[in-house]
């Protein structure tokens, strides 16, 4: 009896470790492939002046000069903060293919029916952690760096640390596109069957205490509000999407109606 159960355990670590050694190959193929985006703007530059300026392709190298400036005191700090947000980009790029594997594990359990809904499942995937991302990077993000500059004053400047900075934004950034896939993990549970409409409104002050304590891992005030806030929010939409596209109860027997001859 032990023996049964340890070898279906072991079946899935398996079968997780393959799933993660193929994320982690497209995660590395995706970080080749942000990088070669800006050595081809800049080979563009130099091999077609004439298009590279037609297309305004100038403009999105184009690094403005600022008052401003990111510093940083290791000799290679730039190089392994380069290797962060290549990794970071190369994980968004192949978005489709970690969910799609994250589909895959957990497959074997779904009855046909449910099976079909892995394509749905990566593209609003996809598309919820990069709407989550750009919510973060357009609304959040300037608020953030405003908020903290404006405690500048005479005798008091702003001296950013390179690693602090991307790693404070990239951290945001993972967080934020998490935060928008939950109204999509929601309605998949619904349409399994493990949660309903009236479960999740039901329980929204422990949603809004679970959102509270994620948030308290950071350190400030204003960050844990700016993550606190848009979870439960998210929390919220859930309900509704759940509402209108998560699986309906069927009528228990004593409801059904009489039949008619």
């Amino acid at each position: 009896m032990g023996e049964e159960k340890v070898l279906p355990f072991i079946e899935h670590l398996v079968e997780l470790r393959r799933r993660l050694i193929v994320i982690v190959i497209a995660v590395v193929i995706g970080m080749g492939v942000s990088e070669f985006k800006k050595s081809a703007y800049l080979k563009v530059k130099e091999h077609f002046p004439t298009l590279y300026t037609r297309y305004s392709l100038d403009k999105e190298m184009e690094v403005k000069h600022r008052d401003r400036q990111l510093n940083y005191s290791a000799p290679l700090e730039p190089f392994f903060v380069q290797c962060k947000i290549s990794a970071i980009a190369g994980f968004i790029l192949v978005l489709p293919v970690v969910f799609y594997q994250l589909w895959l594990f957990i497959a074997p359990g779904l009855t046909g029916r449910e099976k079909r809904l892995v394509l749905p499942f990566v593209i609003v995937g996809t598309i919820s952690f990069c709407v989550g991302a750009m919510f973060f990077l357009i609304v959040i993000w300037p608020v953030i760096i405003n908020f903290s500059l404006s405690y500048e004053a005479e005798g008091l400047q702003s001296w950013f640390n390179l690693s602090a900075y991307v790693n404070f934004c990239l951290r945001l950034i993972l967080i934020f596109g998490l935060i928008f896939e939950l109204p999509v993990v929601m309605l998949l549970l619904s349409r399994f069957g493990i949660v309903t409409r009236t479960f999740l409104a039901r329980n929204r002050k422990y949603a809004l205490l679970a959102s509270a304590i994620i948030a308290a891992f950071h350190a400030d005030l204003i960050t844990m509000f700016v993550v606190m806030a848009p979870l439960y929010l998210m929390y919220e939409i859930s309900i509704w999407v759940v509402w209108l596209f998560g699986k309906k109860r069927e009528a228990a027997p004593g409801n059904l109606p009489a039949p008619t001859d």
